[in-house]
């Protein structure tokens, strides 16, 4: 199942407020800006911060 169009195209960082994509192989919502990735669990976004997977230093 993938995620709803209409959800993805309001999502937005909650880090830095920045545009996602959605990776649906993967089951990850990264953030075009600052690299932040949140997972998707069971076709549900989870928007959180601290479940965010953070990037390494210098990398995104």
């Amino acid at each position: 199942m993938t995620l709803d169009p209409e959800l993805l195209r309001i999502l937005v960082c909650p880090n830095d407020r920045g545009e996602v994509d959605y990776h649906e192989a993967e089951q990850v919502i990264v953030c075009r800006t600052c690299g932040y990735r949140y997972p998707v669990r069971d076709d549900i976004p989870v928007m959180l911060i601290d479940e965010a997977e953070k990037p390494a230093a210098g990398k995104r």
